[in-house]
């Protein structure tokens, strides 16, 4: 049944293939060209589009050989100055290669599925039907599912304990895309705690803090380095260039369209500022509203202090250190550790999304792609799942912005959270009487609070705002920026709700209140572990 729900979405795929497309299809096509025409030495220099490369190299290399397949679709996509060149033959195999590469999503999710006794097949369904990898990748055009494959490869090889592959994945995932860098420092500590201190202690369970592997230490770090070697080796001597082309701070602290995070809050409360405080009497300078002007550039708040990038930096930092010493203690527990690791890297990919700079919106899929997984193994973790999995897959749909995608977006998100509402709640949900049942059932949806359930209808009157009211009643041209200043301010409340509540439960998770299950093989404990 898993490769027969495999191939359904793969034909679903395909049915994509003639949709809508951003301008991520010509920053691909432009790479194809750039890679397949000019010596490595000019992939990082050349300016001919300005959708320039700025991938790491691993990815430059692999859109090298995709244009020698390219060639035999359509040689004149290979053109370097045939700009927005979208040729019949040309949009096949771009859709085709996201389709393919996809193979490798398919293996991650299916090597992390079997691992799980009870809800195995959920699990599956849950990550190979993420709404957001097929809006983001197979309609908005991308390659997001490949490298969560390479992720998730990752994943399961940490929890079967297979450290030095585990690496060699994250490396690889680290120099196909450097935004996983967020990631890194989960990594690094629990590889070193997991890894290099090895020497149980009498009870067989808990690590000695003292117990340190120099020879482990150098095996992990001659393995990460050979790759990086591999990786940037080539380029060496173009090393600026490339660190330039991979770090562009002056793109502003928010892509076009807000990223649903503290920064979406911290802009909409300068522009409520901005309107209220000279009613008040208070001056406020008069700039023009760029801030919503949906550009990709940097702009500067009017009354609130403007943000700089070391400023981000300092708090992304910060605010993931408490989740690192949470994990460096939980890792001297054999029992639980895999999933402590687990919790940790969404915790990490929480605060990168809510404090990063210039966070794309798309980056929501590094917290829901783990937490798909954990959704099973924890009533919290299911819980929550719920809430941000709705939240954050409604706050990709301004992607798909022309009108005859909606109902394709409302299906996919709707499809996915009866899945998810309808079989998570079933592990965790302790039975009640009938009568009692009826009570709690009014508006309130499985294992979340009323609250909790009132937030999420309220998606159902944004989505009717946004795609009815606001044309009926005529402010499409007066305000056109405010439906997705709505999307991004009212879904950022569900993020921080979320990063809140998982970053409390993940600091304050006890393993002495919990029964003792295998590491690796995690049959059984969805319904224990709370």
């Amino acid at each position: 049944m898993i490769w027969q729900i495999a191939i359904l979405v793969t034909t679903i795929k395909i049915f994509f293939v003639p949709l809508y497309r951003s301008t991520d299809f010509e920053v691909h096509r432009n790479w194809l060209a750039v890679t397949h025409n000019l010596s490595i030495d000019q992939w990082y220099y050349d300016s001919t589009s300005e959708w320039t490369l700025d991938y790491p190299p691993f990815f430059a290399w692999l859109e090298y050989m995709l244009s020698h397949v390219a060639k035999y679709f359509d040689p004149k996509m290979l053109n370097v100055t045939s700009l927005n060149y979208a040729s019949d033959m040309t949009i096949w195999f771009q859709r085709l290669s996201v389709i393919v590469l996809d193979l490798i999503y398919i293996c991650g999710v299916k090597s992390c599925s079997n691992l799980i006794g009870n809800g195995k097949l959920l699990v599956f369904i849950l990550l190979i039907s993420n709404p957001g990898l097929l809006m983001v990748d197979h309609i908005h055009f991308q390659y997001n599912g490949f490298l969560y494959g390479f992720l998730l490869l990752s994943i399961s090889n940490i929890i079967t304990s297979n450290y030095i592959q585990s690496a060699i994945w994250f490396a690889v995932l680290l120099n196909l895309k450097h935004i996983y860098i967020y990631m890194a420092p989960v990594y690094t500590v629990y590889l070193l705690r997991a890894y290099c201190f090895t020497i149980p202690s009498d009870d067989g369970i808990h690590t000695p803090w003292y117990s340190f592997s120099v020879l482990n230490l150098f095996k992990l770090a001659i393995t990460v380095t050979t790759v990086f070697i591999l990786s940037f080796g080539p380029f060496i001597e173009h090393l600026p260039q490339l660190l330039s082309r991979l770090f562009p701070f002056k793109r502003g602290l928010c892509h076009a369209y807000w990223a649903p995070n503290f920064w979406a809050l911290y802009n909409f409360g300068d522009k409520v500022l901005e309107h209220i405080l000279p009613k008040l009497g208070i001056t406020v300078p008069k700039v023009q509203a760029s801030m919503t002007g949906g550009l990709v550039q940097e702009f500067d708040h009017i009354v609130l202090p403007s943000i700089k990038p070391w400023m981000t930096f300092i708090l992304a930092g910060g605010s993931i250190l408490p989740a690192l010493i949470k994990l460096w203690y939980l890792c001297a527990d054999r029992r639980y550790r895999a999933l402590s690791f687990i919790r940790c890297l969404i915790v990490c990919a929480t605060c990168s999304f809510m404090f990063g700079w210039h966070v794309h919106e798309k980056a929501i899929l590094m917290i829901l792609i783990p937490l798909s997984f954990m959704s099973v193994l924890g009533a919290v973790d299911g819980k929550l799942f719920l809430i941000i999995s709705t939240v954050g897959h409604y706050s990709l749909f301004p992607l798909l912005y022309p009108k005859n995608l909606l109902a394709i977006k409302i299906f996919m998100l709707l499809t996915h959270t009866a899945i998810a509402f309808g079989n998570i709640p079933l592990l965790y949900e302790i039975p009640q009487k009938p009568k009692s049942r009826k009570r709690r059932a009014f508006m309130r949806l499985p294992l979340l609070n009323h609250l909790e359930s009132l937030y999420i209808y309220g998606l159902l009157i944004l989505c009717f705002y946004e795609n009815i009211l606001h044309t009926t009643w005529g402010l499409d041209k007066t305000l056109p920026f405010l439906p997705l200043m709505l999307t991004s301010v009212y879904c950022s409340i569900g993020v921080l709700y979320f990063f809140i509540s998982y970053y409390y439960y993940f600091l304050t998770f006890n393993l002495s209140r919990l029964p003792m299950v295998g590491s690796v093989n995690l049959s059984g404990y969805a319904k224990k572990v709370n």
